[in-house]
């Protein structure tokens, strides 16, 4: 049986989107700032959400600079309030939400099960998951009237593959892994798609503002099959494509952008 090709428009004109960790705490760009800067490019209107308004006030500008359309809003997301109303002033502005990219999170506190600090727990948590399921809840209503949307997880390698010195990273970020594949199944009937980014060993911002010696940051380049650095911009574009019409058939989907270091180990 003949099918016809499905076909799609890469523009995004006349599509919202809500980014959250949409700055970067230092100067370059981070995943969340790239993939705002890319879906601006396309033609969406960007709601920039960070906690710190220097970070994020950078990201528009730069949005501004290319002729694309974008506002602020400073906030913190691991509080429901908060959510909502960022939510809110969002659909106040532009009259709707399309795209929702969940891109916050933080490195979180060090240790293990047995020493790791119990309040640090809870608190990466709230920012690492928690926030991600309060930005779906306020969002996906307006997803559901308009009948489609496309919401983009960001998690890590590291919540896919063990080895990581810490608990609290690799397990939140494991959480995000299955939470976009419940979402997916919760909301696919609805038109709404859901899907999931981890990046691998990219150097951003929140990599080398902590500080990275010549020689962790050439073992790190040296763990993936390509042997390359990634950059937030290897990520924004993996972002850009799941939130845009070309994946309109994808849903559920962890997409790994890191040259290949969880595909398996080099046989050299």
């Amino acid at each position: 049986m003949n099918q016809t090709e499905r076909t799609f428009e890469r523009s995004l004109q006349g599509r919202v989107a809500v980014v959250t960790g949409a700055g970067s705490r230092a100067e370059g760009i981070g995943n969340g700032r790239a993939a705002a800067i890319l879906l601006a490019r396309d033609g969406a209107r960007v709601t920039l959400i960070d906690a710190v308004s220097e970070w994020v006030e950078t990201t528009r500008r730069m949005i501004a600079e290319e002729g694309g359309e974008a506002e602020v809003a400073v906030c913190d997301v691991g509080r429901d309030g908060d959510c909502r109303e960022a939510v809110d002033r969002t659909v106040q502005r532009w009259g709707r939400i399309d795209i929702l990219v969940n891109n916050v999170g933080i490195g979180g506190p060090t240790g293990t099960a047995v020493d790791v600090d119990l309040q640090a727990w809870d608190e990466a948590l709230r920012i690492n998951v928690t926030s991600m399921m309060l930005m779906a809840r306020h969002c996906i209503p307006h997803m559901q009237t308009q009948g489609k949307g496309a919401i983009v997880n960001v998690a890590s390698v590291a919540g896919l593959i063990g080895g990581h010195p810490g608990l609290l990273y690799p397990t939140s970020k494991g959480a995000v892994v299955n939470m976009t594949r419940a979402m997916a199944a919760h909301h696919g009937a609805q038109g709404i798609r859901v899907n999931c980014v981890a990046p691998g060993m990219v150097h951003t911002p929140m990599v080398y503002a902590r500080g990275m010696s010549d020689e962790i940051r050439e073992v790190r380049r040296k763990r993936s099959f390509l042997q390359t650095e990634g950059s937030g911009w290897d990520v924004g574009h993996a972002i850009r494509y799941l939130a845009s019409d070309e994946s309109g058939w994808v849903t559920g989907t962890v997409l790994p952008v890191d040259a290949g270091a969880t595909a398996g180990r080099h046989s050299y």
